[in-house]
């Protein structure tokens, strides 16, 4: 009965012009478990359907899992269901023909590349033991490729002693590293590289001749994060092109790769380099008189009507480019809470930008062309949860194709607006204010919940989304302001706002903060009394720096900490990505002590009096657990500080169950409704 009932809940609105239903619905925590996701898409090769696959919530199963589906791009078909076994489809992929799609699926346990047929059932294409790791398909070849994990034990001392005593957990030596392999119709897989090195990413071209491998000596983090590069294989060899501008010659040498794409020709390549304290870079590598070069997307040259210089900043935490021909590169920028995507023209070195005065209200999560123009998007807006659209052929504008929430239409969502004040050292700093519906300018001021980013090399973008991770939307919902700072470091508002936090965490940051909480009482949203912080992950380590503030200007009454640091040396020591701290603090714990001590929280526990709920996963390596626990005895068994300790088992960084997310948003709000005297 579920699968009848999920086909009822979309709508296909091109040209659809009924009137809006009146708001009648109250959102609640409970809501969320309802909120459907289209999480990726890609275009048929003649541009006339689009695969997606769309995320949803099974509450008996306490999980949120994939299926497929596809719908006609000119509007007039419903969207079909390809998959309903919850078997978490994932990254679609059009066969040449456009009669079925390749997917990576938990079918029968373990991920397996499956074919899946527009009119039939899926097919497996691969039956590797271990499961697949990562797939791509080359549609000229009509062939698969993919990995699988295998193991290696290195040589070297001690290694008659090692094998002796195996039951012991040893800090190296064994390494987890990758196997290529390629499947062709009706043939054996046949393997393709297993040169001792994990390959983390890889993309193929439209032959199949080349591949292009994000490979690192293992599958740590902390070898990808410092030590990866971009491989290219073919006939059997492997190359691999300069590396300097990705990391000898680059802003920080710590760049992650990812985003692997190739042009129809195969003969240039893009990634994306993404940094902690620098803005996000796309590396682009050519092929030419007989060997590769490579260099940076020039982010500084513009072209478009009034415009010929100006900057751009590549998505957050990187973003997916394709190819829209053999010298041109589309890809998602941001500025000021808005991201839209942009394409960048080799022949001219430029990125083209619509006029200085064209409006984008739009926040895409993911852009996909057949033969361009034509495009595909998933997008976000103020108005309501993110849709599927489609660019019209009759106007060329981007029209909602599907919406999968279309039960929403009476929720009465909170409005959210972008606003934007002055530090204490004159910069602009901006971000999404989100007020409750149907409250305006002159109404009584409202109990403000300040919600941070993480990151911080991201930005809260301005749009609707619920998000409990993060604040978005629960709260405006229950009658708070909530304001969502992207403080310094932040993306979208220059290269010199994200490199200022560098040496300045727990500082610039915090200020940013402030005045933004000051500006709102200073304009009648906020009441000075009723003021608290919560965030996620850096968020949560933001929240810390907050409530240790010795005599702050603005007296915060509650507070959320959601897998937040409290000591930056133990972040270094014991954080998966070691190289976060070490750019942040601009090096090690031992060659600057005096930041590590100036950036950590934990210094200013004994200035603490706020009520702070605390929230960590179990299982976090990123924010490891004993932050959390750390503030807790601090806050519990010494300052006597109203506080609960919420550690959520197994769970890693962020929090994958249901009941998990939900449990989170009533604590969040049972909280704040308690100490900001709300009710």
């Amino acid at each position: 009965m579920r699968r009848v009932l999920a086909l009822c809940l979309f709508v296909v609105a091109v040209g659809n012009l009924s009137a809006a239903p009146e708001r009648t619905h109250d959102i609640t925590p409970a809501d969320y478990a309802g909120v459907n996701t289209i999480t990726e898409i890609a275009l048929s090769p003649d541009g006339k359907q689009v695969a997606y696959t769309l995320a949803t919530w099974d509450k008996k199963g306490d999980r949120r899992s994939t299926e497929l589906w596809v719908v006609d791009t000119d509007g007039k078909g419903k969207p079909k269901q390809l998959t309903t076994d919850r078997a978490n489809d994932r990254h679609p992929k059009w066969s040449a023909d456009g009669k079925a799609v390749y997917a990576l699926a938990n079918r029968k346990g373990k991920a397996q590349v499956w074919k899946v047929p527009l009119d039939g059932a899926p097919e497996a294409v691969t039956s590797a033991k271990g499961g697949v790791i990562g797939y791509d398909y080359a549609p000229k070849a009509d062939a698969v490729f993919y990995t699988v994990d295998d193991t290696v034990t290195d040589k070297g001392d001690f290694l008659e002693l090692r094998e002796k005593f195996a039951k012991i957990e040893y800090g190296h030596n064994k390494r987890t590293v990758s196997k290529l392999l390629r499947i062709d119709p009706k043939e054996e897989p046949r393997e393709v590289l297993a040169n001792g090195r994990y390959i983390r990413e890889f993309a193929v071209t439209t032959d199949g001749k080349r591949v292009a491998m994000v490979s690192a000596l293992d599958d740590t983090v902390i070898r990808s994060e410092g030590e990866s590069r971009v491989d290219v294989w073919e006939d059997g060899k492997v190359t691999t092109p300069p590396t300097d501008v990705y990391r000898a010659k680059a802003a920080s040498p710590y760049a992650w790769l990812e985003g692997l794409a190739w042009n129809p020709a195969g003969t240039r390549f893009a990634f994306c380099a993404i940094h902690d304290a620098y803005p996000a870079e796309i590396i682009i590598g050519e092929w030419g008189e007989g060997k590769w070069t490579t260099g940076r997307m020039n982010r500084t040259k513009l072209v478009g009507p009034e415009r010929s210089e100006g900057w751009v900043h590549v998505h957050g935490y990187g973003s997916p480019l394709q190819w829209t021909g053999n010298d041109a590169l589309s890809y998602l920028q941001e500025r000021a809470g808005q991201v839209n995507v942009r394409t960048y023209v080799l022949k001219d070195g430029a990125t083209h930008v619509p006029p200085p005065d064209y409006q984008e209200s739009t926040v895409e999560y993911a852009v996909h062309f057949a033969t361009a123009p034509l495009r595909a998007v998933i997008a976000g807006s103020q108005n309501g949860l993110p849709v599927l659209k489609v660019q019209a052929k009759a106007t060329g504008e981007l029209e909602t194709l599907v919406d999968p929430n279309p039960h929403t239409a009476n929720w009465k969502f909170p409005s959210v607006k972008h606003i934007a004040w002055k530090a204490p050292d004159g910069t602009e700093v901006g971000g999404p204010l989100e007020l409750p519906y149907g409250w305006k300018k002159g109404d009584k001021p409202l109990p403000l919940v300040v919600a941070i980013h993480g990151g911080p090399t991201t930005s809260s973008p301005n749009d609707l989304r619920f998000d409990p991770h993060n604040g978005r939307l629960y709260f405006a919902a229950a009658g708070y302001a909530v304001l969502c700072p992207n403080y310094r470091g932040s993306t979208g508002y220059g290269d010199k706002f994200v490199t200022d936090l560098i040496g300045n965490e727990n500082d610039v940051d915090v200020k940013d903060i402030i005045a933004g909480i000051e500006h709102l009482i200073k304009e009648g949203v906020a009441d000075p009394e009723r003021v608290a912080v919560m965030g996620w992950s850096n968020g949560g380590y933001l929240t810390n720096c907050l409530i240790t503030l010795k005599d702050p200007p603005v007296k915060i009454k509650a507070a959320s900490s959601g897998a937040g640091i409290l000591d930056t040396v133990a972040e270094w020591g014991f954080n998966d990505e070691p190289a976060y701290p070490v750019v942040f603090k601009k090096g090690t714990p031992w060659e600057q002590p005096g930041i590590y001590k100036k950036t950590s929280p934990i210094y200013g526990l004994g200035n603490v009096t706020t009520p702070t709920l605390i929230h960590v996963g179990g299982n976090d390596d990123r924010c490891p657990p004993g932050h959390s626990r750390m503030l807790y005895r601090a806050l519990k068994e010494y300052k006597n500080v109203p506080t609960q300790l919420c550690v959520y088992p197994n769970q890693p960084h962020g929090l994958g169950a249901l009941s998990f997310r939900t449990a989170k948003m009533e604590w969040d709000l049972a909280w704040f409704d308690k100490y900001l005297n709300k009710k």
